[in-house]
């Protein structure tokens, strides 16, 4: 199985929130291939920063969440193609991030992982999704 985790699955396991058990699951599946965009590292390293990370702290905490992944995949144009069907198919605005990440899951073909109320607003027939929040 293929799962490719938003920000917010992330910062769901570092704080140990509903949700935790489940991507803890994933990363310890040998099977599974575990994707995240580059833009989520960006993204996680800046909430940590905003949570009371130094530079250093989110450093290692990035570096140490890297080594769970299988890949961390590049936004190119296939996925800015995708992100736009996500966004102009989906009934509620998504912001452009949470579209370019579930626009890397669709080309993946990945499950997204998510705990967000933007990614639920995507029509299921567009994504597999994962929605933590539902657990």
């Amino acid at each position: 199985m293929t799962y490719l985790l938003d920000t917010s699955a992330l910062l769901c396991h570092y704080r140990n929130q509903n949700g935790t058990k489940q991507i803890q699951n994933i990363f310890e599946d040998d099977t599974a291939d575990i994707l995240i965009t580059s833009i989520t590292l960006t993204e996680f390293a800046r909430r940590l920063h905003t949570l009371g990370a130094n530079t250093h702290e989110t450093s290692e905490i990035i570096n140490a969440y890297r080594a769970l992944f299988t890949n961390i995949i590049a936004i190119d144009e296939a996925i800015a193609l995708a992100a736009t069907t996500i966004y102009l198919d989906s009934p509620q605005r998504i912001p452009i991030v949470d579209s370019l990440i579930a626009g890397a899951a669709k080309v993946n073909n990945a499950i997204l992982v998510h705990h967000d109320n933007h990614m639920s607003m995507i029509p299921p027939y567009l994504l597999a999704q994962h929605d933590l929040s539902q657990s």
